[in-house]
């Protein structure tokens, strides 16, 4: 339930945004009781932090019900979301809860005029007159002295839930002998049902297994997970693409950009190189936990790019792969303790993004280099990184400052920044 619940209000965030906030605490949304958390639940959350269900690079929709009655329902047959993971399917770990209705006329009449939806002035007779591939139904006739009047079986449900409680009709699984209904279950029914999954874990299952279960083919992690990447292998860089038709051609721009980043280094170029390029920019976020202003990460020889259809309508798509590339260099050539502004301010040096970037010193900028609140922030901190790489190869020369990323910063350098960094703190 926690990595159920977690997932779920990720992929919900901002359902009541216009209000100014992100959920209610209703059915609607996630109905929470403060009052009911204790050591356990808390514990629950602590030992699967930052885990979700994930499908397609994307937080999957991780509804959850009381009872399935034995049978999950299709998330398209609820609200219409069709996705693979959602599909009905036997839950032999449900021990079905029955219930019995006998239904009051004036009831139904008052709920519905309640929810703003049609109704006979006197409800005769109630019918289910379709139903769900899960058996379950689905449009519902009213028949009244001057006519009948179709509803959703949902929307009925839910009237009747909100006007006299959900303990009326628990569930659309049911069976009408006028003026009784006679069901099982209690809730929609689609996703995790949470008395099977209490006997699945009764039974020695693991949460891995049971959310296995019922959302199957999504991929549990802590970042995103489950697209089905395709390899596109270079001479020393594989690229991973979901679209290799479009993507195609980074290939041959990263291979060229590592040569030529080898060779402004005196290196050899790194094999083995790996660039991902994503599907969209939810599937990258998600991945990387990087912000949406940031172009791309390299972790090592790891490079994970934007969409090239994003990069190429800001016009970035060169400078990006060309950037990423000289990373890759740089870091495999880094001596241990080599500051991030001094990383950083080369490989924007190297990639001449850095060519008009500020020229005067300001400290020790690794902080404000890392963060991710501020995109203006970022954007100074890598000006001035860039700018101070710049005034050291004026100084020293570029064959003396690309030295040093093998051997490290040398003492008087070192001091300087320290300095530095020290004036600008006070």
């Amino acid at each position: 339930m926690a990595v159920a619940a977690r997932t779920y209000a990720v992929r919900l965030r901002g359902r009541h945004a216009a209000e100014g906030y992100d959920f209610c605490a209703t059915t609607h949304c996630q109905h929470i009781e403060l009052q009911s958390i204790n050591a356990r639940l808390e514990q629950a959350a602590a030992a699967t932090l930052g885990e979700m269900l994930w499908y397609e690079g994307k937080p999957a929709f991780t509804c959850y019900t009381r009872d399935c009655g034995g049978r999950t329902e299709d998330g398209a047959a609820v609200w219409n979301v069709p996705e693979p993971y959602l599909k009905s399917h036997q839950d032999p770990y449900c021990e079905a809860a029955k219930w019995r209705w006998e239904a009051n006329p004036q009831q139904i009449v008052t709920a519905l005029r309640q929810s703003q939806l049609r109704t006979p002035e006197k409800v005769e007779r109630v019918d289910v007159v379709a139903r769900t591939p899960s058996g379950r139904a689905q449009t519902l006739v009213l028949q009244g002295p001057g006519g009948s009047v179709r509803v959703s079986a949902g929307a009925f449900r839910f009237a009747l839930g909100r006007a006299f409680g959900w303990n009326l009709v628990a569930s659309d699984s049911y069976q009408i002998h006028w003026p009784v209904f006679e069901g099982t279950g209690s809730g929609h029914g689609v996703g995790l049902c949470q008395r099977g999954a209490d006997q699945m874990g009764a039974a020695g299952k693991t949460y891995r297994e049971i959310l296995a279960f019922y959302f199957p083919g999504s991929t549990l992690g802590v970042s995103g997970r489950g697209l089905a990447w395709q390899r596109l292998r270079g001479e020393r860089i594989t690229l991973l693409t979901t679209l290799p038709a479009r993507d195609g051609t980074v290939l041959t721009l990263a291979e060229r950009e590592l040569a030529t980043a080898a060779a402004r280094m005196h290196a050899d170029a790194p094999r083995d190189v790996e660039v991902r390029v994503y599907p969209d920019l939810d599937s990258f976020r998600n991945a990387t936990g990087e912000p949406g202003w940031v172009a791309a990460r390299t972790d090592g020889r790891r490079v994970h790019l934007q969409p090239v259809a994003v990069l190429r309508s800001h016009g970035a798509l060169e400078s990006t792969v060309r950037h990423e590339m000289c990373h890759v260099v740089v870091e495999s050539q880094v001596a241990a303790a080599l500051p991030v502004w001094f990383r950083e301010g080369l490989t924007e040096y190297l990639s001449e993004r850095g060519a008009h970037a500020m020229r005067a010193p300001s400290g020790d900028t690794d902080a404000a280099v890392r963060q991710r609140d501020s995109a203006a922030e970022a954007r100074r901190a890598y000006e001035q990184s860039a700018g101070r790489v710049a005034e050291l190869v004026a100084r020293y020369g570029e064959a003396v400052v690309l030295s040093w990323v093998r051997s490290g910063l040398p003492a008087d350098v070192k001091d300087a920044s320290n300095v530095q960094a020290q004036r600008n703190k006070k």
